[in-house]
C-alpha cells in the first residue's frame, strides 16, 4: 500500500474479530519492528507477545476495556534503559523515543497487511510489571492489541498544520 494511504487509513481499532494472527503475517509486523531506527543502533527494547485466550482476566488488571483482549493477542513494547543512548550534554536516555519508533513501525506494519492496532499508554504498569514478570531493568513502555478489526474506523480529528509546524523559530 502506497504510504500516505497508509497512514490516512490506519486507525486506532478498538473491536476484534477472534481470528487467529498468522505466522508469516505476525513475522512480517515483528520485522518491521525490528528494523526500526533507534539512537546509535542500540535497540533497548524487547516486545512481549502474549495470546489473549485464557487469560483474559488477567490481562485486564493491566489495561480494563473489554476490547483490549478481544484481539487473539497483545504487545508489550518495553524499553531497557541500561542499554539505549544517552546524549552526552543533558543525560537525555532515548530508550522510550527508541520504543515508540519501534511501535510506530509495528502498528503501521500491521496496518499494511489488514491487522489492526491501538496504541495504548494509559495501562498499570504495576500491573504489567507483575501479569509479565518483567525484570527491574525492563519497563513497560506501550501495548497494543493485534488482530482483525470487527469495527470501522472513525473520521480522523487532528490539529491543521499551521497549530502544529513552525518555521526557522517558535
Amino acid at each position: 500500500m502506497e504510504f500516505s494511504k497508509l497512514i490516512h487509513e490506519r486507525y486506532s481499532v478498538r473491536a476484534y474479530k477472534p481470528d487467529p494472527v498468522e505466522d508469516e503475517v505476525l513475522g512480517r509486523v515483528l520485522e518491521a519492528a525490528r528494523l526500526a531506527p533507534t539512537a546509535a543502533n542500540r535497540q533497548p527494547f524487547r516486545l512481549v507477545l502474549i495470546h489473549t485466550e485464557g487469560r483474559e482476566e488477567e490481562l485486564k488488571r493491566i489495561y480494563k476495556p473489554d476490547w483490549f483482549v478481544q484481539a487473539p493477542m497483545v504487545i508489550c513494547a518495553c524499553g531497557v534503559p541500561a542499554q539505549g543512548w544517552v546524549r552526552r550534554d543533558d543525560g537525555k536516555n532515548y530508550t522510550e523515543v527508541d520504543v515508540a519508533i519501534v511501535m510506530d513501525h509495528l502498528i503501521l506494519a500491521a496496518a499494511e497487511l489488514g491487522l489492526g492496532t491501538c496504541w495504548i499508554g494509559a495501562f498499570d504498569p504495576q500491573a504489567a510489571r507483575q501479569v509479565l514478570g518483567l525484570p527491574d531493568d525492563v519497563e513497560p513502555i506501550a501495548f497494543t492489541p493485534l488482530g482483525y478489526p470487527a469495527d470501522e474506523p472513525k473520521p480522523k480529528k487532528r490539529q491543521a498544520l499551521a497549530e502544529l509546524v513552525r518555521y526557522e523559530r517558535w
